[in-house]
C-alpha cells in the first residue's frame, strides 16, 4: 500500500513498479506531494481509458503512441508530442489506436490511486 506524504526526490523509471488498471491500461506513480501528482500510463493498443469525471485539473502529454481523446463534447487524434488539459468535473477518455504512454499530471493530488 501506498502512503500519502511526498514522494522520495528521486524516482528512477526502473524502480518503479506497474500496477495494472485495466485491460491493456497500467500506470506508475512517479512523483508526488500534497498538491501535484505525475503519472505514467502505458496503453495497450485498444486499451482504453474509460470516461470519468474528477475534480482534479489535468494536463496530459503524449509521450508516444497515438489516441483517440474525448473531453467534454469534443474528441480528437492526439500523437507523440501533443498534449491535453482537462478541465475539473469535466467527462473525459481516451481510447488507444498505437500503443503509446501518456503523462499525466494531476493538481491536487489524486488520492483515489493511493489506495
Amino acid at each position: 500500500m501506498k502512503t500519502f506524504g511526498a514522494s522520495k526526490e528521486f524516482l528512477l523509471d526502473s524502480n518503479q513498479e506497474w500496477e495494472t488498471v485495466g485491460e491493456g491500461v497500467k500506470r506508475k506513480i512517479m512523483g508526488y506531494d500534497d498538491k501535484i501528482m505525475l503519472v505514467k500510463v502505458h496503453f495497450s493498443e485498444g486499451g482504453i481509458g474509460y470516461k470519468h469525471e474528477h475534480h482534479h485539473s489535468q494536463v496530459t502529454y503524449v509521450e508516444g503512441g497515438e489516441f483517440e481523446f474525448s473531453i467534454g463534447d469534443e474528441t480528437k487524434i492526439v500523437k507523440g508530442g501533443d498534449s491535453v488539459y482537462i478541465p475539473p468535473h469535466v467527462l473525459h477518455g481516451a481510447v488507444c489506436k498505437k500503443e503509446g504512454i501518456l503523462i499525466d499530471v494531476f493538481s491536487p493530488i489524486r488520492e483515489d490511486f493511493m489506495k
